[in-house]
């Protein structure tokens, strides 16, 4: 049993580690390429499931696609499961970040390169592969195809992170209001690996002990170690709308203190959008490169960790209460209006930012309508038209 229990997370560890190493574009091309995964090829969740888990991740501050990952990994293997997902899909990019901290790794111009092109217009087929399928099973009807358009078009006209929020909230009262006649069944009674309650608040304790206790400790004890982990650990916790929007945190932290160099701070940004995984990994780049705390490869790991902890916290919090309450009719009445809010919201994003990002002239649209067939119509793996969009943007774009 042991046996067995050690072989699940390390196959689970596998998985993810091959995701982080080809997971590029962003978070949103991440919960592309995860949906493409472990909904349609292994079958680990039900469409409905992962829209549940995406829904229940933008509600939380943190980086929406390592939360998603967590919580898969939690739900296939418990703890040590999600654990083994954390990390393998993190791994990549924080060793190459760190890597470049110390100086191994030159980049050059990033904007410019092809390769670089590649990976965005690859990242624009995954995305929109995972627009068309969620839509086909999530927005079956004309109240939920109206409520996702409806939802793209509130967020590219506001965009923002309070506007995602609210639209994942209106649509859930759409949902109560069109469907509370019809629903049942819950989304999560197919994973017995659920986390108890007990946790759950154990875990939501800990989080905002955590969020208060860091700064006092910090104050009363004169340590630079911890208070660079109390100023990570405050900028993941407070973060809603994805990676991008932890920067200025981050930048207030280390920054202004006068840690690293606001030149050196830019250059890791930059570099940071040229690896695969979680942008919350930059991070580990300004741990490795600051003057203060352990620096070097230890520094990177202490704010890595410091960074990535809240969002951890928060899903194993809260995931055993939402799946209780993905059980009640009425709430899964509403769960149909917010996963039609979350195609929404990928259909938005789809356009700004990776289609505005990605597609950049009639070359580039050629290469992502082949990167799209391939794998929405030919089922192509996902890191094989990674690869070849990348071999084709490196020929034909650099």
């Amino acid at each position: 049993m042991a046996d067995n229990s050690w072989r699940n997370t390390f196959g689970i560890f596998l998985v993810f580690l091959r995701l982080g190493l080809t997971s590029f574009g962003g978070p949103v091309a991440h919960l592309g390429f995860f949906r493409e995964e472990f909904v349609r090829r292994r079958q680990w969740l039900r469409e409905e499931s992962y829209a549940d888990l995406v829904a229940l991740c933008q509600f939380l501050p943190g980086p929406a696609s390592s939360q998603v990952g967590y919580a898969v990994g939690l739900m296939r293997g418990g703890v040590p499961g999600g654990l083994a997902a954390w990390l393998g899909f993190t791994l990549p990019s924080a060793a190459l970040l760190i890597a470049f901290a110390y100086g191994v790794v030159a980049f050059g111009d990033l904007e410019s390169a092809g390769w670089l092109r590649g990976l965005k217009i690859a990242a624009v087929a995954v995305v929109a592969s995972a627009v068309w399928g969620m839509a086909a099973q999530l927005c079956p009807d004309r109240q939920r195809v109206s409520l996702a358009l409806l939802a793209a078009m509130a967020v590219l006209a506001w965009p923002g992170s309070l506007t995602q929020i609210a639209v994942i909230a209106a649509g859930g009262v759409a949902g109560w209001y069109f469907y509370r006649g019809t629903a049942g069944g819950g989304t999560f009674d197919d994973y017995p690996r659920l986390p108890s309650r007990r946790s759950g608040i154990i875990c939501l304790t800990a989080f905002f002990a955590l969020l208060l206790g860091l700064p006092l400790g910090a104050a009363l004890v004169s340590s630079a170690e911890l208070d660079i982990f109390a100023g990570f650990y405050r900028a993941g916790s407070l973060v809603f709308g994805g990676g991008h929007v932890v920067l200025p945190l981050l930048q207030a932290e280390v920054v202004t203190p006068g840690w690293i160099g606001d030149d050196h701070f830019l250059a890791g940004y930059g570099a940071a959008q040229a690896v695969p995984g979680p942008l919350f990994t930059f991070a580990a780049y300004l741990g490795a490169a600051m003057t203060a705390g352990p620096g070097g490869w230890l520094g990177g790991l202490w704010t890595l960790v410091a960074v990535f902890l809240p969002s951890l916290l928060l899903v194993q919090g809260v995931l055993p209460f939402w799946a209780r309450l993905s059980r009640i009719p009425l709430a899964q009445a509403a769960l149909r209006g917010t996963n039609a809010a979350v195609v929404g919201l990928l259909l938005a994003a789809l356009y700004d930012p990776v289609w505005t990002r990605g597609i950049l002239g009639t070359t580039d649209f050629i290469i992502g309508l082949a990167a799209f067939g391939l794998l929405h119509f030919w089922k192509t793996a996902p890191w094989l038209v990674v690869a070849l969009a990348t071999a084709a943007g490196t020929l034909l774009l650099g």
